[in-house]
Parts: C-alpha cells; sequence; structure tokens
C-alpha cells in the first residue's frame, strides 16, 4: 500500500503539498507527523500520508483473496464515513461466510483488521457485514432489550440475557442507558458473560 511523504516549513504547507499532488480532498487522507525540527538553523516538518481510497482497494483485494481460498465469489460494497470503513459482502452462500451466531464473518472482520494494521502499523476502523446480516442482528437486539426492559419495569423482576460478545452488549446498555426504569449490568466470564437488566429503586 502506498505511503507519500512530505516535508515543509510547517504541517499546513506539507498537507498543501499533498492536496496539490494527490488531488485528493483532506478528509480522504490519513496524515500523521513523523518528524519535526525546530532549531536556530532551520524549520521542518515531515509527514507521512495515506489515502482512505488505497486503504478501500487494498482491503477489497484482501477480501477478495480470502473468500476465493473458500471457494467463493463475492460482490462488495463499501461505504465510508469519516473514518469509519464498512464493507458488505454479497454472495450465493451467505449462511457460510456468516457462520453460526455471526462467528464466521466476525473471525474474518479480525483477520482483515490485522491484516491492514500490519501494512500500516495503526488501527482502521473497519467494519464487514454480509448483506445485512449485522444491521438486522442489532435490531433484534435493540428490540429484545427494550422488551425485556419493559417487563422488569412492569414486574421489579430483574432479567438475564443469553450470552452475548462484547459488541452485542454494549448495544444493549447503550439503548437503555437513559432507561428511567431500569439499569444494566454485565455478568459472567467470556464467553458466557451476559447482561442482567434490574429494575431501578424508585
Amino acid at each position: 500500500m502506498q505511503k507519500y511523504i512530505y516535508e515543509a516549513k510547517n504541517k499546513e504547507e506539507a498537507i498543501e503539498k499533498a492536496l496539490s499532488e494527490l488531488k485528493v480532498a483532506e478528509e480522504n487522507l490519513i496524515i500523521n507527523i513523523l518528524e519535526e525540527k525546530n532549531t536556530l538553523l532551520k524549520k521542518s516538518v515531515k509527514i507521512e500520508v495515506i489515502n482512505y481510497n488505497d486503504i478501500i482497494d487494498y482491503t477489497k483485494e484482501v477480501i477478495n483473496e480470502i473468500t476465493k481460498l473458500m471457494g467463493l465469489n463475492v460482490n462488495l460494497e463499501v461505504r465510508r464515513r469519516e473514518e469509519n470503513i464498512t464493507i458488505k459482502i454479497f454472495s450465493d452462500h451467505n449462511a457460510v461466510l456468516i457462520g453460526k451466531n455471526g462467528y464466521t464473518i466476525g473471525a474474518l472482520q479480525t483477520i482483515v483488521r490485522q491484516i491492514i494494521f500490519n501494512e500500516l502499523n495503526q488501527n482502521i476502523s473497519i467494519i464487514l457485514d454480509v448483506e445485512n446480516y449485522k444491521d438486522k442482528k442489532i435490531k433484534n437486539i435493540e428490540y429484545l432489550a427494550k422488551k425485556t426492559a419493559r417487563e422488569v419495569a412492569k414486574t421489579k423482576v430483574e432479567a438475564k440475557l443469553d450470552s452475548m460478545n462484547s459488541y452485542e452488549r454494549r448495544i444493549v446498555h447503550s439503548i437503555l442507558s437513559e432507561d428511567k426504569y431500569v439499569y444494566t449490568e454485565s455478568i459472567g466470564e467470556e464467553p458466557n458473560r451476559c447482561v442482567v437488566i434490574k429494575p431501578k429503586e424508585m
């Protein structure tokens, strides 16, 4: 993956050089300061620039290579919002890509993130989904959390949800964080850690 190095008297001038040469908007670049000199004889800043489009192209290559080794032909749909890259994978074998309880797509996401980290030496937010599997799962978790919270508020009896991974538990905690009648706690040890929804003392 291409990394570009620019040097100028200050950061602003170095960035201007990058924008002029690469012909992209600044929000499409990751900019890291490599070196700053500020002496009586010389003032300079050296920056490293990475284009998000290059990251996306490289990530797509990695996904295509891995899924090809799995014997799958896939199509990819990419969306980037600020620093977050979401890639939806479409194939004729979605169940294989998703795996039991989303294990396979979760493992694929971990592998892809690690490959990109090894290449860039920095964490990039890359989220993989198979069609709308994760979107649907999030909606189901939010529905379950709200429904259970209503029951707990009504009966004043706490309820324990099924085991969830850390991401899923955060969804429950977040959706109920401002609820007037219940609060949430995570209990247990991985991989059986779960969320308990408890009534607030009124």
